[in-house]
């Protein structure tokens, strides 16, 4: 394992703005003004708030992820409830962010419905991330602080996992959420990504899948 400080390739030409001295009242009425249907990403911490605009390679690639943990809990005949990028805010820490996607496997159970409140729920067992056009490490801190336990964060190069540890993200070989996949095949997988259609490698996905399972 490795710690969540070392070396990354460059993230392409930000399209993100930065404020400071926000209020928390002041959040929620941008999130409440810019309504549910944008593109936009916000993410608040302690009076910074960061917007984001993804670009359409980050909107590909995030959807191609979705589509291979999706794949994964229906050959794990696995429970799930899926959000986009629903927006995580504990009041009580004054920190809220939305991620690429995030989901519900081990704690599945425990979603009523398809709205969340942090202070009754609990975070999301899987958070995925993709870093095109801005870094995610700002909104990694404010997961930290919500107790999600693991992260699939792609940056330029690939996925790489992470793990919760004693309120820190360290880089994990495989995923917490699914003991035989590691970043390692992931990446082997979307290598492919630009030479063939979406259906063709989630098909082969699959089929690695129920090898691996024996099925």
């Amino acid at each position: 394992m490795v710690a969540i400080l070392e070396q990354e390739p460059p993230i392409l030409s930000s399209q993100r703005i930065l404020l400071e001295g926000v209020s928390w009242a002041t959040y929620q009425a941008l999130l409440a003004e810019l309504g549910d249907h944008r593109s936009a990403r916000l993410a608040y911490a302690h009076g910074t708030l960061e917007i984001t605009m993804p670009s359409d390679l980050h909107e590909t690639r995030t959807k191609l992820l979705e589509r291979m943990i999706e794949a994964l809990t229906e050959e794990l005949d696995l429970p799930i409830k899926g959000f986009r990028s629903t927006t995580l805010n504990r009041e009580d820490l004054s920190q809220g962010a939305e991620p690429d996607s995030c989901y519900y496997i081990q704690n599945a159970g425990r979603i009523q419905g398809r709205s969340l409140d942090l202070e009754r729920d609990p975070p999301p067992d899987l958070i995925l991330e993709v870093d095109i056009s801005s870094p995610s490490k700002k909104r990694m801190a404010i997961y930290s602080q919500i107790g999600t336990p693991e992260i699939w964060r792609y940056v330029k190069g690939g996925v790489k996992i992470y793990g919760l540890e004693e309120g820190s993200y360290v880089i994990q070989e495989t995923s917490p959420s699914f003991s035989f996949v590691s970043a390692e095949r992931i990446n082997s997988f979307l290598a492919d990504a630009d030479a063939q259609d979406d259906n063709a490698l989630v098909r082969a996905w699959r089929k690695w899948i129920r090898q691996v399972i024996g099925t």
